[in-house]
């Protein structure tokens, strides 16, 4: 079977490319065109935002020439620009997931039900859809998956991002036969469940980046979604709520994934965590039974076992999307999707104490962070997915600093598409 890059050059030799249609020109959309812009085989060639400007920056700045950029909103003009080997910049989403000329649609705006609405869209209109959107995945992602099989096209995440990463380590590790203990990622920075945009903004600043979203890594919220959409992915679950988020370096996490009765602190294997100390990489944590393959590891240097490590010390973000968009489009499969369903479920938690009539804005937000549970916990007690807040949830009461918040403590001011997704999911 040939590589992606070679079924990217042969398109490309014989006078085809992938055409991708974006949603979203921030910071992860904008890397994304530069980088396709210099592979063979594929192509941006259209992009949707708010702000037209910053898709016509991204565009020049991966070089392409304004007079081939258009602007517009009309389809016809749309279609025939793409046929001339021209771009389109618009502000209307639904263009980029109902253009015949689209192959594969990316969703990189990172708000949940814009993301939802997205994948909804392409999906009807038979595009495949790559998710830059965790938070969207987690929420509604079984029933998205289930509707695309049914159409025909993909539904996946993205590589690059941690989960995907983290899947390639497990995919790797499973077709091998070993047993795999535990799935994790490192943490850049230490757990603040009180970051908020304020707190966050001199260093946002400084990286350049949204307070808001510096913040939902900071609080938790981020590393919380990412390993969920591992454990839809691979039936693996958090030990404890809100996984353990052990210290270590790199070699000393084999010897830290052990079972109680190993004189660990797991309950059991197939877990799913965080660590300190190993960011920005991604790992695996293996073992064998047998006698054999385990004095191969330790003559490779891998360790003196029961436990070794796979670890990948980098993730590059969007940069890595266009794999996932060749691997939908050439081979029909996804680099990570929800294969086990909702196995697991990212909560609402009050970041401070919240008044009845209060209402949530959003994850990296003032109000709430999110924390992991086994999926059956967080339907026993009704807790309120984080991907379905937003400024129409108010509270119905008081809620204290840590207190989970749940379908009876809030009600819906608006109707939105992840809503009424989310509500098809419970109820298929």
């Amino acid at each position: 079977m040939l590589g992606l890059n070679r079924k990217l050059a042969r398109l490309e030799n014989d006078g085809a490319y992938i055409k991708v249609g974006l949603v979203g020109a921030g910071q992860m959309g904008r890397g994304m065109i530069s980088q396709i812009e210099s592979m063979k085989g594929m192509r941006v060639v259209i992009t949707a935002d708010l702000n037209v400007d910053n898709i016509t920056s991204a565009y020049e700045n991966a070089g392409i020439d304004f007079s081939n950029i258009i602007v517009t909103e009309d389809s016809d003009a749309a279609e025939n620009a793409i046929k001339e080997n021209k771009v389109i910049a618009t502000k209307n989403m639904k263009l980029v997931t109902s253009l015949t000329e689209v192959d594969v649609v990316v969703d990189a705006t990172g708000v949940p039900n814009i993301g939802a609405e997205i994948a909804w869209d392409a999906i009807l209109n038979k595009k495949h859809i790559v998710m830059l959107n965790v938070e969207a995945d987690v929420t509604v992602g079984p029933i998205l998956k289930k509707v695309a099989d049914a159409s025909g096209v993909v539904y996946t995440g993205s590589a690059g991002d941690e989960p995907g990463a983290i899947m390639e380590l497990y995919d790797f590790a499973d077709a091998m036969g070993f047993e795999i203990v535990a799935l994790g990622k490192g943490k850049n920075n230490p757990l603040n469940l009180e970051a908020n945009p304020t707190t966050a903004e001199e260093e946002a600043k400084s990286k350049g980046s949204s307070p808001k979203m510096l913040a939902s890594f900071q609080d938790g919220t981020k590393t919380m979604v990412e390993m969920n959409a591992v454990a839809n992915a691979t039936g693996f679950l958090p030990d404890v709520p809100g996984m353990h988020g052990f210290k270590g370096t790199v070699s000393e996490l084999p010897g830290i994934f052990l079972e109680k009765e190993r004189g660990g602190v797991l309950n059991g294997r197939k877990v799913v965590d965080f660590v300190n100390g190993v960011a920005p990489g991604v790992f695996a944590i293996i073992a064998s039974d047998k006698e054999e393959v385990n004095a191969e590891m330790k003559y490779l240097k891998m360790g003196d076992g029961p436990n070794y490590i796979l670890y990948r010390p980098y993730h590059l973000t969007s940069l890595e999307t266009p794999l996932s968009i060749a691997k939908a489009y050439f081979d029909h499969e996804a680099t990570i999707a929800p294969y086990y369903g909702l196995q697991a479920e990212t909560v609402t938690v009050a970041k401070k104490d919240l008044n009845e009539g209060d209402h949530l804005d959003t994850i990296g937000g003032y109000t709430v962070y999110g924390k992991l549970l086994k999926a059956d916990e967080a339907k026993e007690s009704r807790a309120l997915p984080i991907g379905l807040v937003d400024s129409n949830v108010k509270l119905t009461r008081s809620i204290k600093k840590g207190e989970i918040i749940t379908y009876d403590d809030i009600i819906q001011t608006k109707e939105s598409t992840i809503w009424k997704l989310r509500s098809m999911q419970d109820n298929a």
